[in-house]
């Protein structure tokens, strides 16, 4: 039966969609005086920072990193929103029993800001960002450490992303997956990486875990 559902951060439970292409955008420009599509943008969204950024540079790769976030910490707490509907979703599993943790990319300082300013902090029981884990999404580590810390198996748990690397660290620990369709990544790209569900609002979550939660899965 289901017992804990893990959630990426950014694009998934947050809506910080904006604010990351601002800063990739303004950081681009600034360290390497280019301007990618936001198309080219939003591919790199849902990986670790510096893996995104590899392909642009290496000789300003440090100072490329620092800018990007210099830019994201200045503009992050008026551009950091929940989605519709996430505090009800999460509300509302926890009323069911259900264990819930976040696995992010996102640095840990930042994940707790952005999640206390949404007011949604206090309904997670586990938060793991690149700091807890030696190795990190796509790898399963951090999904297989959050449901080690949870009390949970793994395929006792759904792990839920808008970026492939969420859907191959969930399905490689051996969790159920759920892929959101408001993603800012192509949609076929995140269709190839093979959720077990799409969903198209995060209300939607409530009913998978409903039909799970009775099965043995």
């Amino acid at each position: 039966m289901i017992k804990a559902v893990l959630f990426d951060l950014d694009g998934t439970i947050l809506d910080t969609n904006e604010l990351i292409l601002t800063s990739f955008r303004e950081a681009f420009k600034k360290v390497l005086d280019i301007e990618p599509s936001n198309d080219e943008i939003s591919r790199l969204f849902g990986k670790p920072l510096v893996q995104s950024l590899i392909p642009y540079t290496e000789d300003k790769l440090e100072e490329l990193v620092t800018t990007y976030r210099a830019l994201n910490d200045v503009k992050h707490d008026t551009m950091c929103y929940a989605f519709p509907e996430v505090k009800d979703m999460l509300q509302e599993l926890k009323g069911m029993g259900i264990k819930l943790g976040i696995v992010t990319s996102k640095r840990r300082i930042m994940a707790d800001r952005g999640l206390k300013i949404a007011g949604i902090f206090d309904l997670f029981d586990v938060i793991m960002t690149p700091e807890a884990t030696e190795k990190h999404k796509p790898s399963p580590e951090p999904a297989i450490e959050a449901c080690r810390l949870l009390g949970v198996d793994p395929y006792e748990a759904i792990m839920v992303g808008d970026a492939t690397f969420d859907i191959i660290c969930g399905r490689d620990a051996g969790c159920k997956t759920i892929g959101v369709r408001y993603t800012m990544v192509p949609i076929e790209e995140l269709i190839s990486s093979n959720p077990d569900y799409l969903i198209d609002s995060p209300i939607e979550i409530v009913k998978i875990v409903k039909s799970l939660k009775k099965k043995i899965v």
